[in-house]
């Protein structure tokens, strides 16, 4: 009996140092809970979710000293951050200031507004540069640049998509992206694809699926990571041989954030497990 106990002690013993750490490569994106309560009650709800990473959200109207509170009390640390653009440029040393005293040195330009989105293939190459420059003065100061793209930076220009005239006129170290495979997808273009064709390039992927017409209509069809469209089982294995980083859950718009972000979580995490295994 007692060789019995020991054996089967060693094998769960073996078991747990076997299997992968995989929640170092997991985060929350903060957006997914921007209307859960008060960003106290957000940081909670990520912590009780099982996360131990976070990607914020500018500074969710706190100064350094209470975030840094509100992270450490929910023992989470920031992989990154959303900026705007304009406010890196205008702010700079302020947003530089701010990151680095959360902990953070990752920034990632999430959006254009329509009316400043480029038409061309050269207004993408000029934005690009635009980038490139910024992402060269952040790695002085001991930042990353990361670009985030929605489904716009999939139209062809010349038989090229605006994320690889972003990816061309751009140096690998100056900046990164930040794929959400998701919006890649809508546009029409395959994540795996693009995963290959970059290796390095990009540093994370926001991890939420798509839904069909009829289905989570009010979420703007999108659904938890794995019960949706996408081909998984694809994008992780092609996302780990580029070089990923991070695989961080994002719902755009759920109607029950605490459904979304713990069915992604508990989806996403058993995949890289099986992937680690």
């Amino acid at each position: 009996m007692k060789k019995f106990l020991l054996a089967a002690t060693l094998f769960a013993s073996f078991s747990a140092a076997s299997a992968p750490n995989v929640e170092n490569e997991i985060a929350l994106q903060m957006y997914t809970l921007r209307n859960v309560g008060t960003p106290a009650e957000q940081f909670a709800m990520a912590h009780k979710a099982g996360f131990e990473h976070v990607e914020v959200v500018g500074n969710h109207g706190l100064n350094a000293g209470q975030m840094k509170s509100l992270l450490a009390e929910n023992k989470l640390t920031v992989t990154s951050s959303h900026e705007q653009l304009s406010a890196l440029e205008t702010r700079y040393q302020q947003t530089v200031d701010f990151n680095k005293a959360i902990g953070n040195s990752t920034i990632v330009v999430p959006w254009i507004e329509p009316k400043d989105r480029p038409d061309s293939a050269k207004g993408w190459a000029d934005y690009a540069q635009r980038l490139d420059k910024l992402g060269a003065k952040l790695r002085h100061d001991g930042m990353q640049l990361a670009y985030h793209n929605h489904n716009f930076e999939m139209k062809k220009y010349d038989g090229v998509t605006a994320l690889e005239i972003i990816f061309n006129h751009s140096k690998a170290e100056n900046l990164k992206l930040e794929m959400d495979a998701a919006w890649v997808s809508r546009g029409g273009q395959d994540p795996a694809r693009i995963l290959k064709a970059y290796p390095g390039r990009v540093y994370a992927i926001h991890a939420k699926d798509n839904a069909s017409i009829g289905i989570r209509d009010d979420e703007m069809n999108f659904a938890p990571l794995g019960e949706g469209l996408l081909d998984w089982s694809t994008i992780l294995p092609a996302a780990k041989a580029s070089g990923v980083k991070w695989f961080i859950i994002e719902h755009d718009k759920p109607k029950d954030a605490w459904s979304i972000i713990t069915t992604s979580h508990q989806n996403l995490r058993a995949a890289l497990e099986k992937l680690g295994e």
